[in-house]
């Protein structure tokens, strides 16, 4: 990797971390941890970080960045000179000037990581691959819930990840784990 490559972080808010500690079902409790890691792994080897937080316009909704549910969680608290971009919608591409910014910076891969991966996370993937991002998503520092099935009862959160990140990998980004990432940040990586 070098420094065409950006590490973006989507939704890593403390209300993933309020559903979690409430109890619902999830996948990779090790994500915060791995999100941590890929974080001091592109600051020590200077490459770029951007953040993707949600806004949503609804006034009581807990995705809002008025609300300590809202705000991003210590594993991924950007640091000065991070770009951090507020969504709206589910991509992290959709009117924020997020993609203006990657192609002016001269990015040419993005590692994407965060929360939902079954939502916004999977939005914005398909949103990088669809601008011609080459796109790298570490499998277990991802964080994924359970969900409702359409015809009742739940979907198991295991269940929800491995289908979403097949459908990832089958034609948008391909999708590892999070230690073959950091060793391709080696320091020699960043000459």
């Amino acid at each position: 990797m070098d420094r065409t490559t950006a590490l973006l972080i989507v939704d890593m808010q403390m209300e993933m971390a309020n559903a979690t500690a409430a109890g619902r079902p999830r996948v990779n409790p090790q994500a915060e941890d791995l999100t941590a890691a890929l974080l001091a792994a592109f600051r020590g080897a200077g490459f770029p970080v951007c953040h993707v937080l949600h806004d949503d316009p609804r006034p009581t909704h807990r995705f809002r960045r008025d609300k300590p549910s809202g705000q991003p969680m210590p594993c991924a608290a950007p640091q000065d000179g991070e770009r951090i971009f507020w969504k709206t919608g589910s991509s992290g591409f959709a009117g924020t000037g997020l993609g203006e910014h990657l192609k002016n910076a001269g990015i040419k891969r993005l590692v994407i990581t965060g929360g939902v991966a079954a939502f916004c996370v999977t939005s914005t993937v398909r949103s990088a691959a669809d601008l011609g991002f080459e796109v790298l998503v570490p499998e277990d520092a991802l964080i994924g819930f359970a969900m409702p099935a359409r015809h009742g009862g739940d979907l198991d959160a295991d269940m929800v990840l491995e289908v979403t990140l097949s459908s990832l990998a089958a034609d948008f980004a391909t999708v590892l784990p999070t230690a073959e990432l950091l060793a391709q940040l080696t320091p020699a990586a960043a000459q």
